[in-house]
């Protein structure tokens, strides 16, 4: 079976429903609406759509024709939330939502999933096994994947399907690497506790500033000397406040990072080295220190050989060799993550940059949208991925 004509003969109802879903966009926990837009396309196609009495999103299932008792189910996911960014494309169908856009281009997951849906309910006698349709929410929180594992969504899915469209990565083409693919991200919070005194009297407090400022510093050396300099990690402080006036030593400032990896023994490590670095520094000063570390996305890796073949043939089949190009690993994170680390999973990109059509702006940028045109292959990849993962699983 080869989904690309199919995909050809859907393209302009893909395009329809991104350009829907692209103006009515939803924040992260906030994506009612959108789930019940969802809900009524899968009817329409036959499907019960499941939801969820106090989390948006949905899920709904293929039962395929030719399914036993014996037979795999294949989950396919897409997200769904949009961020807090005034859409500045000007598109005619630009966001009707003030201060709330797509910018991350969740809005053509959605179209390209119930693209694929579409064309997976056609076949649907053909199919050797059970196809789960998860639409999910607030991906951009770094953890809405973790709500739907925790109430058992993937109990009866043996293995997971996800893709994003990229607008570092140039249009049609696609990638399905094996190995490391985005970054876990980790968020920390660090409290340090002083004793404020006159400013023009230092020596009688404890100065939580310049201990945090050394804090800052010294975690930076979990970088430069206790990782390896081969495996990628980064550990950032991006928020940092303390003080109450200019002439008052500081008693507490508060700092609050990231931390990224694509090594789950790092991973591991992490939070006891910033731990022992903040908490040291901190006493040297005669301060105190306080972690809070929060787990969330681990990292996104492509390791199950079977089925990035499955990926890649799927691909192939459709679009040629050619239609695969490298794409450099990156330390950005995808909750996807906390599915792939419940089931086996494989995770893509396809590219949306098209200089030639003004389409350069980055994901998360007022001004990205996307080369239409590579939605039915995004659409098509769902499908075919699908289909050749149970038939292969059926042998």
């Amino acid at each position: 079976m080869n989904f690309k004509e199919m995909a050809e003969q859907n393209e302009q109802w893909v395009i329809q429903q991104r350009r829907f879903f692209h103006q009515y966009p939803e924040l992260s926990f906030e994506e009612t609406n959108t789930t019940k837009e969802i809900g009524k396309r899968l009817e329409e196609m036959g499907l019960e759509p499941h939801y969820y009495e106090d989390y948006n999103g949905l899920w709904a299932m293929i039962k395929g024709g030719k399914a036993t008792a014996d037979s795999k189910t294949i989950a396919l996911r897409a997200d769904i939330d949009a961020l807090p960014v005034e859409e500045h494309t000007g598109l005619d169908f630009c966001s009707k939502n003030p201060g709330v856009m797509h910018a991350c281009g969740h809005d053509c997951h959605i179209a390209m999933l119930l693209g694929g849906v579409k064309m997976l309910m056609e076949k649907k006698d053909e199919l050797q096994g059970n196809v789960k349709i998860i639409f999910q929410a607030a991906e951009e929180s770094c953890y809405g994947a973790r709500y739907y594992v925790e109430h058992g969504l993937l109990d009866d899915v043996d293995a997971i399907y996800g893709a994003h469209i990229w607008g570092d990565f140039d249009a049609p083409y696609m990638n399905f690497e094996a190995g490391p693919r985005m970054a876990s991200c980790d968020n920390f919070t660090i409290e340090v506790e002083g004793v404020s005194a006159h400013g023009s009297a230092p020596n009688h407090g404890i100065d939580a500033i310049l201990a945090a400022a050394h804090i800052i510093t010294e975690l930076q050396s979990i970088v430069s000397r206790v990782n390896d300099p081969l495996n990628p990690l980064v550990v950032t402080v991006g928020e940092i406040h303390g003080g109450q006036r200019f002439n008052i030593i500081a008693n507490k400032v508060v700092m609050e990072g990231t931390t990224r990896t694509h090594s789950p023994e790092m991973r591991a490590k992490t939070e006891g080295l910033i731990r022992r670095i903040a908490e040291h520094v901190a006493e040297s000063f005669g301060a105190k220190a306080t972690l809070k570390f929060d787990y969330y996305p681990g990292p996104v890796i492509n390791d199950h050989e079977d089925l990035n073949k499955i990926a890649h043939d799927a691909a192939v089949k459709m679009y040629g060799e050619d239609c695969l190009k490298p794409l450099a690993k990156m330390m950005g994170s995808e909750d996807f993550a906390m599915f792939m680390e419940k089931v086996p999973g494989i995770f893509g990109f396809i590219g949306s940059r098209n200089p030639e059509l003004g389409f350069t702006a980055k994901n998360h940028n007022d001004h990205y949208t996307v080369d239409e045109s590579v939605l039915k292959r995004g659409a098509a990849m769902y499908a075919q991925f699908a289909y050749d993962y149970l038939e292969e699983k059926s042998k």
